[in-house]
């Protein structure tokens, strides 16, 4: 799978880049991610990429020009690719969301900074936009890189065993039970009995208890969306 990154700070994304899963998945050649400077799109003498905004009020918005020359100069290089912008108006990433976008192969993400994107960026260029919750960042660089790793994990042959992303919390809308490992004692604190049974019916059995208990207490929300209003699920 390919990943596109337009962004006046590619700087940013070298080191979780080069670490952990997604590193090794980019060296075996099962993640291509390529970040692109803003800057080289711009033009002038100065390669400005962004101005006031029409209409008065602070801070600065960034041009239309230079992303829509970037995205199309990246589809011109390496084909068509759906373009995401990083937005806090966007759809927000879910589990499910991430999952679709693995079947994509080529996603091209662009990074606003400031007081946003011109926008006729969001009307006339992206194919959606995302948002990774409701909170305010500096830029889209770090939703960038959530995205990416979020995806990543749904690209066959990334994750060492396969099973491991439907176990993961929210793949059946609820989080994930507990997890324990040596020693079976520390600090008079044990690990449940179940556990160490051996009987695999009754550990997964447990661990959706838990799983459920955890998502009552914790994230109540998640079973509200889960139900649907004739009682069953989605």
């Amino acid at each position: 799978m390919r990943f596109d990154i337009l962004t006046l700070f590619p700087g940013i994304f070298s080191g979780p880049l080069d670490h952990s899963i997604i590193a090794r998945a980019r060296e075996a050649g099962l993640l291509l991610v390529k970040t692109h400077d803003l800057r080289e799109y711009a033009g002038g003498k100065h390669r400005v990429t962004d101005e006031p905004p029409y209409g008065g009020g602070g801070g600065m918005v960034m041009k239309p020009e230079p992303i829509f020359a970037g995205v199309e100069a990246i589809r011109k290089r390496y084909g068509e690719g759906k373009v995401i912008l990083l937005s806090p108006r966007g759809e927000l990433l879910t589990h499910r969301l991430a999952r679709s976008l693995a079947a994509d192969k080529h996603l091209i993400l662009l990074c606003g900074r400031y007081e946003g994107v011109d926008q006729r960026v969001a009307d006339h260029l992206a194919d959606f936009e995302i948002s990774i919750g409701d909170y305010v960042l500096a830029g889209g660089e770090l939703p960038a890189l959530v995205l990416v790793d979020a995806v990543a994990r749904f690209v066959p042959g990334v994750i060492g065993d396969p099973s491991a992303s439907r176990r993961d919390s929210f793949e059946e809308g609820i989080l994930e039970g507990p997890q324990y490992t040596r020693p079976r004692e520390f600090r008079g604190y044990t690990v449940p009995d179940v556990l160490l049974s051996g009987n695999h019916l009754e550990i997964e059995k447990w661990r959706r208890e838990e799983g459920m208990r955890e998502t009552r207490v914790r994230r109540p929300d998640l079973l509200k969306k889960k139900l649907t209003p004739g009682g069953g699920v989605e």
